[in-house]
């Protein structure tokens, strides 16, 4: 764990949280609800045919249920009537089976709508996955830089996961909420409109107490998606480096920023779920309230001859069906809270600043001789004026080997980052035969180069995988005459499954090990340029000769860029191009700088001196 992701955590905990773009901003800040229902609709265009037959089937369905209290009426009706006399056993059989055609109809519809969104949502979130996939690849490296690995996870996996299981719940419940709602208020007017308004005058307060609780509780809904990205973000991050954290009994250092975002979390866990649990005691609360009432309105009127009791009895159905859609709101809240902050996280991520369109960009170097010119190259990182490289230029002449050298911070790494285009330069040019690269796509720029890094990366696969990647039709013989030369092959021979090792948590390799599968990697890529950044200095000495043996063969031909730091290494360099401060303060052979007793001949001499 470095420094400054360090203080992004401490910065994080102590302060306002910082919004996806790297510009600060208020947690607290209440989210725009409005914007983010309009940008999912418009993101789930393709499939509104689906949802629209869903909410229709809905609404069908909750007709067709608000007829049953009607004919519950007539029924109740037939047979208190029928009681001093003779009850019309036809006539209730008749009443019966329609309410059961009507109850099962309604729940086939209901079923349907279920089955159509749950597969929309699905398919919501797998488009929203894919895009999210095609995203990462789009954007520029800086981003990745102003973000924590835990935080992007957070929202590709939580929040993609959260907002398609809360729209599956919650979207035609609330329109069968809705119908219901006001499909049963006109019925109950219909019925009896003195009933109606005491069962509603019960119900307004009740009402209104839900909506404040929402307005309020929707910031603590967006809090603790936020507090959960970032905590996400810090346990990753000390996870991947806990054996630093152990070897420096850094494990109190890396509580104290967790448990600051662990104990916001929290707070804003708690008051989410406890201002949206308020909902349900209150809506109960109100539902009992409005029986209550009704049954004494109704039965003054029952009293007094201006009703019958089969209307009470179709009207306590109907109040039940007044007050249930308010009840689902009330728990629908939650959820639809949830999903709008999850989707204003999975939106901003997507609506990432991208890198520019290369579609017109010009076909691919035929015959690449390794020509590389740096002309007036300066540079700077995103929303910074403070420049990394200043003005740098230089030639490389094709199969030249360029070594670049200088103190930590010099911006050796930044130079080679550039080339590849992994950043932009701020001005300049850099031309590779000719052409600028800013002229080419990326793909294209890549391709031109293999590269070995210092920080080796290998996948979860087998060895063959891991060296062959992404290279097709690559001959086992290649392959272990790439490993023979690194002196990786015997190696490999004494694992179970040779080549066909699954390299994971089983199998233990050193670093040295790793360093030698992502040369071999290079070797096999055999691009016609070459950049190697301190390719060996997870190497012991003995394998070091034998790879840089290997090196040696690799470069002869190609325009290579080695970054070295041990300046041993780079002695037989044709240009060595010495960094200070993002400028060339020096160049020239091994011996030509080392004559001139400048910096240069400073920094090898100190790396041989005894203390």
């Amino acid at each position: 764990m470095n420094n400054a992701q360090y203080n992004k955590n401490q910065k994080a905990e102590n302060t306002d949280l910082s919004d996806f773009s790297g510009m600060s901003g208020s947690v607290a800040k209440a989210k725009d609800t409005k914007k983010t229902i309009k940008m999912l609709l418009t993101y789930s265009k393709k499939y509104l045919p689906g949802i629209i037959i869903a909410v229709i089937a809905a609404v069908a369905g909750t007709i067709i249920a608000l007829v049953g209290p009607g004919k519950l009426k007539v029924l109740t009706n037939l047979i208190t009537e029928g009681i001093p006399t003779i009850i019309d056993m036809p006539g209730i059989v008749k009443i019966g089976i329609l309410l059961i055609v009507l109850y099962l109809t309604s729940a086939l519809l209901n079923t349907l709508q279920g089955w159509i969104m749950a597969t929309v949502t699905q398919k919501i979130s797998q488009k929203m996955r894919i895009d999210i996939s095609r995203k990462i690849n789009r954007l520029p490296m800086w981003f990745y830089h102003k973000n924590t690995t835990g935080d992007i996870l957070s929202r590709i996996t939580n929040d993609v996961d959260s907002l398609g299981q809360n729209l599956n719940n919650s979207l035609t419940t609330l329109v069968t909420s809705i119908t219901m709602l006001t499909g049963s208020l006109i019925m109950m007017f219909i019925t009896n409109w003195t009933m109606t308004l005491a069962a509603i005058a019960s119900v307004v307060l009740g009402f209104i107490t839900m909506m404040i609780i929402m307005s309020k509780s929707q910031k603590h809904f967006d809090n603790q998606q936020k507090y959960l990205g970032l905590i996400n973000g810090h346990i990753e991050e000390t996870y991947t480096g806990h054996l630093i954290v152990k070897a420096y009994n850094g494990e109190q250092q890396m509580f104290e920023p967790f448990k600051g975002l662990n104990k916001k979390l929290n707070k804003s866990t708690y008051m989410a779920q406890f201002l949206s649990g308020l909902m349900m005691p209150i809506m109960t609360f109100v539902d009992n309230i409005s029986y209550v009432a009704v049954i004494v309105v109704g039965a003054s009127l029952v009293i007094s001859g201006q009703i019958s009791f089969g209307v009470i009895v179709a009207f306590l159905v109907y109040v039940r069906y007044f007050t249930q859609p308010l009840t689902q709101i009330a728990q629908l809240a939650q959820g639809l809270q949830m999903a709008v902050a999850s989707g204003e996280r999975v939106f901003e991520f997507l609506d990432a600043e991208e890198m520019a369109d290369e579609k017109n960009k010009k076909a691919p170097l035929q015959n690449v001789k390794g020509h590389v010119e740096f002309k007036n190259v300066k540079f700077s990182y995103e929303g910074t004026d403070k420049m990394v490289i200043n003005n740098f230029s230089a030639i490389a002449k094709p199969g030249q080997k360029i070594a670049i050298v200088g103190p930590t911070g010099s911006g050796k790494t930044t130079l080679v980052n550039l080339l590849m285009r992994f950043n932009e330069i701020s001005s300049g040019d850099i031309l590779i035969d000719g052409v600028p690269i800013r002229q080419m796509t990326r793909a294209q720029v890549h391709s031109l180069f293999c590269m070995v890094l210092q920080d080796t990366w290998l996948f979860e696969g087998t060895i063959r995988e891991n060296i062959v990647y992404n290279k097709q039709n690559v001959s086992d013989e290649d392959l272990k005459k790439a490993c023979a030369l690194v002196g990786l092959h015997h190696f490999i021979r004494t694992l179970p499954n040779g080549y066909d090792t699954v390299l994971n948590d089983k199998v233990n390799l050193s670093a040295g090990q790793r360093q030698q599968i992502t040369i071999a990697r290079t070797m096999i890529d055999n691009a016609p340029m070459l950049i190697l950044d301190e390719a060996t200095s997870s190497i012991d000495t003995r394998t070091e000769v034998m790879i840089q043996n290997a090196m040696d063969k690799l470069m002869e031909g190609r325009t290579s860029f080695v970054i070295a730091h041990r300046l041993s290494t780079i002695k037989n360099a044709d240009i060595i191009l010495v960094l200070k401060d993002g400028d060339i303060i020096e160049s020239g052979s091994h011996t030509e700088l080392i004559e001139k007793n400048g910096f240069y001949a400073e920094l090898y001499n100190s790396q041989f001196e005894v203390a």
